[in-house]
């Protein structure tokens, strides 16, 4: 883990990408750590957390002792190993935070040089109703955002 300087004193860039675990957030995770290498750039690797919601309030689990803190550790740290390896080719750390993931993405990009996130690709409708993390991020965000997408098929036209 680095300390934040490089060897000429001078303070090294920082990538921040949100990880969910999906396939979109790993892609956007190998693509954050290939731009670490060229920049040099350290890599935090940030999952946000919430309890579950039902309408709107939170409601807690019954019955059962959920660390849902722990849990969004564990998918973020297998993420991690299973996109980077165990010895990652760059400087990194990794941020488990409570939130909604759109606005800790938001407050992480008021601190980084580069703000990387990946695409779930979901319908219209679904991102009228849930809304979009890397939207809001493209909208919001204190830093370039990068936005990763999964390749389409060449013969595929647009829809």
């Amino acid at each position: 883990m680095s300390d934040g300087n490089d060897v000429g004193g001078a303070e090294q860039e920082l990538i921040v990408v949100g990880v969910d675990g999906s396939e979109p957030s790993r892609q956007a995770l190998r693509w954050a750590a290939q731009q670490a290498e060229r920049s040099p750039a350290t890599l935090v690797a940030v999952i946000a957390w919430q309890p579950p919601e039902v309408f709107g309030a939170m409601i807690p689990p019954t019955g059962l002792a959920v660390d849902f803190s722990a849990e969004a550790r564990n998918v973020l740290e297998h993420t991690v190993k299973s996109v980077l390896g165990s010895q990652p080719p760059v400087p990194m750390r990794i941020e488990v935070v409570q939130g909604r993931p759109a606005l800790i993405l938001d407050q992480a990009s008021h601190r980084a040089d580069l703000l990387v996130v990946g695409n779930r690709g979901r319908g219209a409708l679904e991102e009228v109703l849930l809304g979009s993390v890397s939207l809001h991020c493209v909208f919001h965000a204190a830093c370039p955002v990068v936005v990763v997408r999964p390749r389409r098929p060449r013969d595929t036209p647009p829809a």
